[in-house]
């Protein structure tokens, strides 16, 4: 038969159980829907870039990196898109990792995924180079320009970390394209940091930890 003391103790064990429950889910709703930090996209489509851009449709152009667990849902969403959009826009899915090689990213299932969509092109972004001409730090980092090069829409295509479903960014790219809204749009994104983080991101950014 359990003593008092010991039924106490049990006691302050579940509650300490039910607290950790409750600060570790409202951390992760926090981590799922605080943005990172867009991109300061170029206005006119760079003259740096080395992508060949079509004069006769949309562009877009999504920064990813290979092991970002948010960047699944944003390729998820660019399927649905480019799917709705039959053959308006032409993709590219700009794969960069600091000291990793063509092979390994090449090898990622996120590669291997963008690469299956129709229409959409799997680009190893050497050092990072072209991630930096359109100025993005953040992976699902999405960037539409017009078929005269105008940046339409800039942002992410999820409505929060690693989350498919409706969203504003998703449906503000369709509406653009289609010629629905006219004006430019901007959308939060979420996603791992490109580049290599700080001390802080370096904790609460699951790519960076393999």
């Amino acid at each position: 038969m359990a003593t008092s003391s010991q039924i106490t103790i049990r006691v302050a064990l579940v509650l300490l159980w039910f607290a950790a429950i409750v600060v570790g889910t409202r951390y992760l709703l926090i981590y799922e829907n605080t943005a990172a930090q867009a991109a300061q996209a170029p206005e006119s489509w760079p003259s740096k870039s080395k992508l060949v851009r079509p004069h006769d449709r949309f562009t877009l152009v999504m920064l990813a990196h290979p092991n970002c667990p948010c960047t699944r849902a944003s390729l998820a969403e660019l399927e649905i898109v480019m799917a709705q959009l039959q053959g308006k826009v032409k993709a590219f899915v700009l794969f960069s990792k600091p000291s990793a090689t063509e092979d390994e990213v090449r090898q990622s299932s996120l590669w291997k995924k963008a690469a299956s969509v129709p229409n959409v092109s799997a680009v190893y972004d050497t050092e990072g180079l072209e991630s930096h001409v359109f100025q993005g730090e953040v992976s699902g980092q999405t960037m539409l320009y017009g078929p005269k090069g105008r940046l339409i829409f800039t942002g992410g295509i999820t409505s929060a970390r690693g989350h498919q479903g409706d969203n504003e960014g998703a449906e503000a790219t369709v509406r653009i394209v289609r010629g629905d809204v006219l004006e430019s749009r901007r959308a939060p994104v979420f996603g791992c940091a490109l580049h290599n983080p700080n001390k802080q991101a370096l904790k609460e950014d699951p790519s960076w930890r393999r």
